[in-house]
């Protein structure tokens, strides 16, 4: 299988992984014949890419991060949570099912065997806010993972950096979702959602303090310069700052109301290049390490003219994965041609491909 961009699926081609909505329904299964009302209805759906079939990565196999079951039972607990909050009930939630999830989330990534799987899914906006928590706390507890932390603490963890986004639910959904530039008073209230989430967490004796720091610190900078008390360096939680970085790099490869998605790569350099200033730079040596920059199945063109797919990932050297060459140039091969990008020091990725 490989990664295609919803624009540049042709009619015609097989689905390679089914179709799946974040609340669970299969909106289309693996092995339909796409036909262009079904393309387009998914594009109009916000769907960026999809997997497709292809004779020549028949053996490649593009691992997921966390099961689509975890996944599912993360957006119904986020769904349940919303609605306690709306109602002002969250000193009633219990939180087992959410220790329950971030338990599972932390055994789907102990079995997973890549480093970063892709995250293919519906990308409307609406869910935006549930996707991100989700997706960030999948990065976050990556980086923890990494760092060598164990059940416990991850589990604690996870526990906050699921809800460092909660106390958005107190702020304006116009202003959340506007598409235009923030007015300096709505910047001012965009900033209170981590005084109004760690405001909550703090006052619901199931959470640990450290949990709730997460909502409080997850933009503060390291150098000082970020909200809302501009903390500095190790005044900042080792949690928060490790939260930080998962939660700007998910960000960026989002598509948000106002901007379209990053590609994976460019969130990376971006991520690297605030080595010092708004993150810690031992974080970022494990973030470096820890994130496949191009990921499993994606398209990308090398320095010699030559175009193919990642079809795995070089733990080793993430920024340099095994590559399968198809073409030279537009011209399709007669047989393609593997690389392993680390046994090739001249060759480097120097672009991403969509079709």
């Amino acid at each position: 299988m490989r990664l295609v961009n919803i624009n540049y699926v042709e009619e015609g081609e097989i689905l390679a992984r089914p179709i799946v909505s974040p609340f669970g329904n299969v909106l289309l299964q693996a092995g339909i014949t796409l036909i262009q009302n079904y393309i387009n209805r998914l594009s109009n759906m916000g769907v960026d890419v999809i997997f497709i079939e292809d004779d020549q990565f028949e053996d490649v196999e593009v691992y997921t991060g966390v099961s689509a079951q975890t996944r599912k039972a993360a957006y119904s607990t986020l769904q349940n949570l919303t609605n306690f909050v709306k109602e002002g009930q969250l000193s009633t939630l219990g939180a087992d099912k959410i220790q329950a999830l971030i338990e599972q989330m932390i055994d789907d990534l102990m079995a997973s065997h890549d480093i970063l799987s892709n995250i293919v899914e519906i990308r409307d906006y609406d869910n935006y806010t549930y996707r991100h928590s989700i997706n960030t706390t999948v990065i976050a507890l990556l980086l923890g993972i990494a760092m060598g932390w164990d059940n416990s603490r991850l589990l604690e963890f996870g526990m906050g950096v699921i809800m460092h986004d909660i106390g958005k639910m107190k702020i304006p959904q116009e202003i959340l979702n506007k598409k235009g530039p923030l007015t300096e008073s709505e910047f001012i209230e965009i900033k209170k959602h981590a005084e109004y989430g760690f405001e909550l967490l703090r006052k619901n004796q199931d959470f640990s303090i450290l949990s709730a720091h997460i909502a409080f610190q997850h933009q503060e900078k390291w150098d000082g310069t970020g909200y809302p008390r501009g903390l500095k360096g190790t005044e900042i939680h080792e949690f928060g700052r490790v939260a930080a970085v998962a939660d700007v790099y998910e960000a960026l490869t989002s598509k948000r109301v106002y901007r379209e998605a990053m590609q994976p790569h460019e969130a990376f350099e971006y991520v690297v290049s605030q080595r010092g200033t708004h993150f810690e730079p031992r974080v970022l040596d494990i973030f470096s390490k820890s994130i496949a920059v191009y990921p499993s199945g994606s398209g990308v063109k090398l320095s010699n003219g030559q175009r193919g797919n990642v079809i795995r990932q070089n733990p080793a050297f993430p920024t340099r994965p095994y590559v399968r060459v198809t073409h030279e140039g537009d011209i399709r091969l007669l047989r393609p041609i593997d690389y392993n990008l680390a046994e090739h020091p001249s060759l480097m990725i120097v672009g991403v491909v969509n079709k």
